[in-house]
């Protein structure tokens, strides 16, 4: 391979930096309260921010399989943060963001194809799965700062819903993701350490992951279990459910807003 090849295939992707300029531009929209209706606006800030991060949360488990070993890697284009080079963009990309929009949950996408035969060693193939769910941990103590930083100071307040919104997200897919079913990242952490015998007999309910994970949280006592957890550890960060519920209701800019949060604002 040429270095000319090496860059090419590191040289950040067009469509990610579009996707990038998406946020920036929304953000600024909500932020100044520019754009006329407030809540379109709200809709593309948080979905291309969303966008982002799970093109981080896969960029990251590439880079640290990079490093590892697997220097095919580069040649796939899984460094260039571009979301249509992903093994399967509907379950990376549009499954995720239908999943928001219908549901207001961060759903874990998939996947980067990784050769783990070029890899050596157990910790290594351990921490390219938890590189992705621990960007989104990243990402959540970001949107976060503010709150957590008693920085709101000068915040706009629909704003302020968005970041809430968006870090509600961040940590529903950290948490789903990091759950040890088959097919998500936290079952990849531990698959190393098992043994070769339970390895095969678990492998068949791999594509079933992530489906059987969801179904449960429509089980209404799992999915009162699941968002008591998730509203804690936002108190933790400073967020309260009403900034994560108005964010939400922000972002369905399509259906009749809740006077509460039109008040607040």
């Amino acid at each position: 391979m040429t270095s000319a090849t090496a860059r090419s295939d590191r040289r950040i992707s067009p469509v990610f930096l579009g996707i990038a300029a998406v946020t920036a531009v929304s953000g600024w929209a909500v932020w100044t309260d520019f754009a006329e209706q407030p809540g379109f606006a709200t809709f593309l800030f948080v979905t291309a921010a969303w966008v982002v991060s799970l093109c981080l949360h896969e960029y990251a488990h590439a880079r640290t399989a990079l490093h590892s070993g697997d220097i095919s890697i580069g040649a796939k284009g899984y460094l260039t943060l571009n979301p249509l080079k992903y093994t399967h963009a509907l379950l990376s990309i549009v499954l995720p963001v239908l999943f928001v929009i219908m549901g207001g949950i961060g759903l874990p996408g998939g996947a980067v194809f990784i050769e783990r035969g070029r890899i050596r060693g157990r910790w290594r193939h351990s921490l390219i799965s938890a590189a992705g769910p621990l960007t989104n941990v990243l990402f959540a103590v970001v949107c976060t700062a503010p709150f957590w930083l008693d920085a709101l100071d000068g915040v706009p307040v629909a704003f302020r819903y968005a970041l809430g919104f968006l870090a509600l997200l961040q940590v529903t897919a950290a948490i789903l993701n990091s759950v040890p079913v088959p097919g998500l990242d936290g079952y990849g952490v531990i698959e190393p350490w098992l043994s070769h015998s339970v390895r095969r007999q678990v492998e068949p309910f791999a594509p079933f992951g992530l489906i059987a994970v969801f179904a449960l949280l429509w089980v209404p006592e799992v999915n009162a279990a699941f968002f008591d957890a998730i509203d804690a550890i936002l108190r933790s960060l400073g967020v309260s459910e009403f900034e994560t519920y108005c964010g939400l209701d922000s972002y369905r800019f399509w259906q009749t807003p809740n006077p509460v949060c039109a008040m607040a604002g």
